[in-house]
């Protein structure tokens, strides 16, 4: 015989839409644990744009470095960092892509990237309220530029969205915050935006991991649009 279970406890860590007594949602906080374990991400606004980097983490010499996708072009204008669950990160991309493109057939201009921030922060909400759904198991930081200029968002699996002029998110984040903390400046040069991402991933790794310019994917988003930096661009940043 089974021992019965007491029905009168409730199962708060088990309803994605249950509050606990406390106040808290506890399925959500376990998304956030997840992303928390996820490879360090930035994004910095510079003089004329953002620059977006991730740490991609390879842990093995058998991997192809350009099979892992850390960074993901949304739009022309607009790209995202994930930290957290790549399958979960996939699905957020997929979903804001086709409304990316529903922005363009019914106004014939490229969405802007707050409104983008904001739709991907609703669709992380509505995961959080009804029932037979679980939050998505990522964070994402959002850059891109528009007619209001360099923009970055940050938002969390429980739909919270906030603007920064430099953000973290991933595993040891509040080591890159320091980084940012200390040495962000308006209008930023390029080279001193990317130098900056690379020293605050730099800080973020754990001690006994080596980091390479080979290990970190760098993009850029200015009035020209988005492209990826090679390792050759990387290397003249840091002359």
């Amino acid at each position: 015989m089974y021992p019965m279970q007491n029905s009168k406890v409730p199962a708060y860590d088990k309803a994605a839409t249950m509050f606990s007594p406390d106040g808290r949602l506890y399925q959500v906080e376990y998304a956030s644990k997840i992303v928390e374990q996820g490879t360090t991400g930035v994004g910095i606004v510079f003089g004329e744009g953002v620059v977006l980097a991730a740490d991609k983490s390879i842990q093995s010499r058998l991997v192809i470095p350009d099979s892992i996708e850390k960074i993901f072009k949304i739009d022309d204008n607009i790209a995202v960092v994930s930290a957290g669950l790549v399958g979960d990160a996939r699905r957020l991309v997929g979903i804001a892509r086709r409304q990316a493109q529903d922005n363009k057939m019914v106004y014939s201009e490229n969405i802007q990237v707050e409104v983008m921030a904001k739709e991907i922060a609703e669709t992380k909400q509505a995961f959080t309220q009804y029932g037979g759904l679980r939050p998505f198991g990522v964070a994402f930081i959002i850059g891109g530029f528009d007619e209001k200029g360099a923009k970055i968002f940050e938002t969390e699996p429980s739909g919270a969205l906030a603007e920064y002029k430099a953000v973290a998110i991933g595993r040891n984040k509040d080591k890159a915050m320091e980084v940012f903390e200390k040495d962000f400046k308006e209008n930023l040069s390029l080279n001193d935006a990317i130098t900056m991402a690379y020293k605050a991933i730099e800080k973020s790794i754990p001690e006994k991991e080596k980091i390479t310019l080979s290990r970190v994917e760098f993009a850029v988003i200015d009035k020209k649009g988005f492209r990826h930096l090679s390792e050759k661009d990387l290397k003249q940043a840091f002359k």
